[in-house]
Order: structure tokens, then sequence, then C-alpha cells
């Protein structure tokens, strides 16, 4: 596992997370306050996920796909209908597609195991049963909003912005 931050002249700023095969990184700026570095990235879209078409079937289940799906990705995405409450969530299956008991639903949350700080709830027709949405390009982005480190003479100490606790360290380089 790797992760660090490049803090360019001028106030721009690249961060980068690897862990395995996984990949994730953000940009955006950064300016001093007091004794503290704040990073703010660009404006984080709304969902990670858009809804390509859905529609009304003689079948008795919701379905849900995912469009055009890397197969080797969409086995990590995960479904709920009910809010992203703990214990609802449903693995998609090899495929991108998931079948679910019909139920009166208005929202649908999918998440990305790899992103799992984030999920996304897109509203949908209740009437509908069959649901098609697209993975948005932008979603191993990481965003950071008044993301603040300690500045030291060894370099940038404080949270990391995907992994839990408060006690990282970044050395400067």
């Amino acid at each position: 596992m790797a992760s660090g931050f490049l803090l360019k002249p001028g106030g721009d700023f690249q961060f980068f997370f690897s862990y395995g095969a996984l990949d994730r990184q953000g940009s955006g700026k950064w300016e001093v306050k007091g004794d503290s570095i704040v990073l703010y990235c660009g404006r984080r879209p709304v969902s990670d996920f858009a809804l390509v078409s859905s529609k009304k079937t003689q079948a008795k289940d919701i379905t849900i796909i995912i469009d055009k799906a890397n197969p080797a990705l969409v086995r990590y995405i995960y479904c709920s209908l009910e809010n992203g409450l703990e214990g609802t969530w449903s693995p998609m299956d090899g495929s991108g597609e998931i079948d679910l008991p019909q139920q009166k639903i208005e929202k649908i949350c999918l998440l990305l195991e790899f992103c799992a700080e984030r999920f996304s709830t897109i509203t949908v027709n209740p009437e509908h049963n069959e649901f098609v949405f697209r993975i948005e390009p932008t979603i191993m982005e990481v965003y950071l909003e008044n993301f603040s480190l300690k500045v030291s003479d060894a370099g940038l100490s404080g949270r990391h912005p995907l992994m839990e606790g408060n006690e990282f360290s970044y050395k400067k380089q």
C-alpha cells in the first residue's frame, strides 16, 4: 500500500492511493492556513452511477442492470432498495445484474466496494421494475473538501482521505 500528496507551486495538488491493483487519485487546490495546509477538490458529482433507462416489465422481480459492465468490476457493485441501511446491500452477479423481490421503491442505492466511503442514491419511477445504470468515469476519483493536514519540517500529518484514523504522516521528499 502506498499513498501520498504532491503539492505543486502555485497551489495545485495531486493525491494518490495504491493498494495492490486498486488505484485511486484526486487533484485540486491547496492553501496554507496557520500551521496547516487545506486541500480542496472540485465539486463531487451527485452520483457515481447514472440511470440510463427504466421500464415496467412483466417480470415479478425488480431487475437492476449495470450497462456495459466490466466483468472484473461488477462483482464489487452492491445495491440497496432500502436507502443503504446496513444489512440491506446485495451484490450484483458476474454479468452486472441483480433481481430483487418486488416491493415499493422510490430510490435505488448503488455502491462500488472500492469506493466504500460513498454511495449513490438515485430516485426512480416507482411504477417501473427494470432499471439500467452506467458507471460514471469519475467513480474512482477522491474528492477532498476542507481536508486539513498539519505541516512540520518532516512533512505532513493528520487524517487519511480513505483510511480510518487520525495519525498518518506523509514524509517530505
